[in-house]
């Protein structure tokens, strides 16, 4: 030790911290809390041209006190951070480095952080078995793993940018770009690694430029070889200068994309600049529309991680330790969070060592710049990290690279707008919200293609709405006057459930006109198929309910007075309300089977129909490649040739029986000529929409006018129809209210008791009247056929007395009965074998007193009628 410090003595870089060196060694040897205690030796530039570590620093600190207040991290250690200002200089940061490595205590892992530092630290580091930590590098050099064994970042690499680039340029099947460099070691190696990227998705970089301190020559260039798509490689102040340059060359607008690196500030345009001659109005001109990669640094989910801090709430304590300074003044304020991950990565791989160093025998406190075994172990540790930090998840691939999100986004009106999110560990390239991209650039080799949505005119959608939401109004109005009055005999004799069936349908069905008016417009692509269903369901189930009820009602007419008549008098007294409802059922069962089997076999999906490809006025490098949405499935025309072959002949079935019973009255349905009225106008309507529809499928204003006007034209038409004319003359005639009254006198419904016996009796009137009819005419048979025989008989008797001259013979009987004369017939005068001609009257039978009833008949008489 004594050797140690001569040493240290010769070193006049150190002599003057020797006094605060000592401390330190003797605090570390008898630490208050009984602890171990764990160095890290850090290099935070406080200044310098990257000032990161005005904001890494206290995120660094901040961690390292939760850790060392956790018990289940590290119990019998305590880690402290031991830090200098390498101003982000190689050659300040070389002074440093000896210091941290020549004075004691002896640090475990070393804390780099821009680029240029920890560049010299990580290829230093090897010889000392020192595991390297960056938290600010993003140089791809970095990512060599031959010349930096032992290096891991939590910063991406710059290179994380470009599968983000390459996986854009497919998305548009871009096949040639250009290039413009600041020649730094940092954009040269990020330009190489794109080139390699690019050449991999066989994309050719056309055009590549570079300058050093004036972009003048490099721009020219891009514009004399006629580049359309480039990126951009170079820092914040020599990005205004090119812009500077792109307005005067006019190398911007539609034809043109610029690629430029994401972490700039969201003003650096409208920065007063003296190396540049373009006023804040022209560059704002030149940028627009350019698009920008920038690694995700802040979690944008709201998830607790190892730390048990959502991102937010890291922020807030953020923002505290900084004592309320400006964010945008305090250098590294955006890479802060990956400062804090470092150090909780440094933490959970340094637990996660203890315990096989312990199986060896060993523990962190033996760590030495000579003992390979427990850097082997840290190594292996921090090579295996995967944990939920407040910059998302963290985790190093082979290169000892951070792997993160990157951020898309676009200038918009002055503004940045995000665009989407690419997944690196995954390859996933996903749209924040909406994919509406502005400016985009066609390539070098051919025109752009712009696809566009043609979305339905929300006029029209407007307008149709509100005739669907009046006649929904109607709808309602008409089913509460159908239930209000369904004890009206008027009312009742037209089947007052069907009716409200009818008024459902309707509704429903006017309600399908909503969905079939939404697209992409209004809801994202994902929710699309829900949508489509939707219409389908409430299409097939508004008409199933509406029309079925009206061609259950035609159907039963025509069933009943289309029969026999020896049959339609037993058929008019019997009607079953059940089986009327049980028609309906069984159309509606059929068309809910076959959309249920329809949707769980082949789901309607999103299509999306491509047009021929459009020249926009004043633009002959852009070509616009309509798009229109569509609801489909796999076997689409299959399932609508069933559903149209189906519902088309029950249509055609209500015309032809609404056509039969036109001419038939009955009091049982006493609407069914205003139900064939409708049906008329629905088969009309339905049968000349439908193909109309299908033929004008591609252009959606004029497909969605017929459907959704036939939808409710038939709607209004059949409520018309139906409902109006019976509330005109219950209102008319006012028989509700006379019922009403009725009812309010007695209590009790006998006027309607009274009526339907009334009724009863004059059926049974008709009926008797067509028995006397008929037993006329039978006793009218019957009187000739005995006129005949008694005219017989007088002949034989006058034959014989002439023949014979013998006396009268009487005839005697042994029956009485047998001469009894049939009830209505007079008795004989004289002769009793002589039957009077005169025969009673058949009118006599039945003397009828006001209305014919079964009591004006004697029971005596009606013996010999139904004889």
């Amino acid at each position: 030790m004594g050797r140690f410090l001569q040493f240290l003595l010769h070193r006049p870089v150190l002599r003057s911290s020797l006094a605060v060196t000592i401390a330190v060694f003797l605090s570390c040897c008898c630490p208050a809390s009984g602890k171990k205690k764990l160095y890290i030796g850090a290099l935070f530039p406080m200044s310098g041209g990257w000032p990161g570590g005005q904001a890494c620093l206290p995120a660094a600190q901040m961690a390292l006190d939760l850790v060392n207040n956790r018990t289940d991290i590290l119990p019998d250690y305590e880690m402290e951070l031991i830090h200098y200002d390498s101003r982000c200089d190689p050659g300040e940061a070389t002074k440093l480095l000896y210091d941290l490595l020549y004075t004691e205590p002896i640090k475990v892992v070393l804390m780099p952080g821009c680029s240029s530092v920890s560049t010299l630290v990580a290829e230093a580091a090897r010889m000392w078995n020192l595991i390297v930590l960056s938290y600010g590098s993003s140089s791809p050099a970095l990512s060599n793993r031959q010349r930096f064994p032992t290096f891991f970042r939590t910063h991406p690499s710059a290179t994380l940018h470009n599968p983000t680039r390459v996986q854009l340029f497919q998305k548009w099947k871009w096949t040639k770009i250009a290039t413009i460099q600041q020649t730094t070691e940092v954009f040269t190696s990020t330009l190489d690694d794109l080139e390699e990227r690019v050449k991999e998705a066989e994309i050719e970089i056309s055009v590549r430029q570079s300058f050093l301190t004036d972009p003048a020559v490099a721009v020219k260039n891009l514009k004399r070889q006629d580049a359309r798509i480039i990126v951009g490689l170079f820092y914040e102040t020599e990005a205004r200068k090119v812009f500077c340059e792109v307005y005067k060359e006019k190398l911007y607008g539609k034809k043109y994309v610029w690629f430029l690196i994401g972490w700039y500030a969201d003003n650096w345009f409208k920065i007063k600049d003296p190396s540049i001659n373009c006023t804040v109005e022209q560059m704002t001109e030149a940028v627009e529309g350019h698009v920008t990669t920038e690694i995700v640094m802040l979690n944008p989910e709201t998830v607790r991680g190892a730390s048990n801090l959502t991102s937010q709430e890291f922020l807030a304590q953020l923002m505290s330790k900084l004592g309320g300074k400006n964010p945008e003044e305090t250098g590294g304020f955006q890479e802060a969070p990956l400062a804090y991950d470092a150090v909780w990565a440094l933490a959970l791989a340094l637990n996660k060592t203890v315990g096989p160093l312990k199986a060896k025998g060993l523990g962190l406190e033996d760590f030495n710049y000579n003992n390979r075994d427990i850097t082997s172990e840290i190594y292996r540790a921090m090579n295996t990290s995967s944990f939920e930090g407040v910059s998302g998840h963290v985790v190093f691939d082979a290169q000892g690279s951070r792997m993160a999100w990157t951020l898309i986004e676009q200038l918009q009106g002055g503004s940045y707008k995000k665009i989407g999110y690419y997944d690196s560990t995954k390859g996933n390239l996903s749209w924040y919200g909406n994919d509406k991209w502005i400016g985009l650039g066609p390539p070098a080799d051919q025109t752009v293609v712009i696809e566009e949505f043609r979305y339905l005119s929300q006029k029209l959608f407007v307008s149709v709405s509100v005739f669907a939401g009046l006649g929904i109004l109607l709808g309602i109005v008409c089913l509460s006057f159908n239930i209000y009055n369904s004890n009206v005999r008027y009312i009742q004799n037209s089947q007052p459930y069907l009716n409200n069936l009818t008024a459902v349908g309707c509704m429903v069905a006017l309600a399908a006109v909503f969905p079939l008016g939404i697209d992409g417009l209004y809801v994202h692509r994902r929710q699309f198929p829900v949508i489509c269903q939707f219409r389908l369901w409430l299409l097939g189930l508004g008409f199933s309910l509406a029309y079925g009820s009206m061609f259950t009602k035609i159907w039963w007419v025509h069933t009943v007075f289309t029969k026999k008549d020896e049959k339609k008098d037993k058929r008019k007294q019997h009607l079953e309300p059940w089986k009327l409802y049980a028609t309906v059922c069984v159309l509606l069962g059929i068309d809910i089977l076959s959309l249920m089997i329809w949707q769980i076999v082949d789901p309607l999906h999103i299509t999306v129909e491509k047009f021929t490809r459009e020249t926009p006025k004043g633009d002959l490098d852009v070509l616009i490649q309509p798009l229109l949405e569509h609801c489909s499935s796999e076997k689409m025309n299959t399932w609508l040739g069933v559903v149209y072959g189906y519902k088309g002949l029950l249509l055609l079935l209500g015309i032809f029986l609404a056509y039969e019973t036109k001419s038939i009255s009955t009091e049982k349905i006493n609407d069914h000529r205003a139900v064939g009225m409708a049906i008329y106008n629905v088969a009309v309507l339905c049968m000349i929409t439908a193909p109309v529809t299908m033929i004008l499928s591609s252009q959606q204003d004029a497909s969605f006018a017929f459907a959704a006007l036939a939808i409710v034209f038939s709607v209004y038409i059949t409520l018309v129809v139906l409902f109006i004319p019976k509330m005109r003359r219950l209102i008319m005639r006012g028989e509700w209210q006379s019922d009403a009254q009725e009812t309010m006198k007695t209590g009790s419904s006998i006027n309607n008791n009274d009526d339907e016996k009334s009724r009863q009796l004059e059926r049974e009137n008709k009926e008797l009247q067509k028995i006397i009819q008929e037993k006329e005419e039978r006793v009218s048979e019957l009187r000739n056929q005995l006129t005949e025989r008694q005219a017989l008989q007088s002949r034989r008797r006058t034959s014989t007395v002439s023949n014979h001259s013998s006396p009268p013979i009487t005839i005697t009987h042994s029956n009485p009965r047998s001469l009894a004369q049939p009830p209505g017939y007079s008795a004989p005068n004289s002769d009793p074998h002589i039957v009077s001609p005169t025969f009673t009257n058949s009118s006599s039978l039945c003397q009828p007193k006001g209305k014919i009833n079964r009591n004006n008949c004697h029971t005596s008489r009606l013996q010999m009628l139904y004889k």
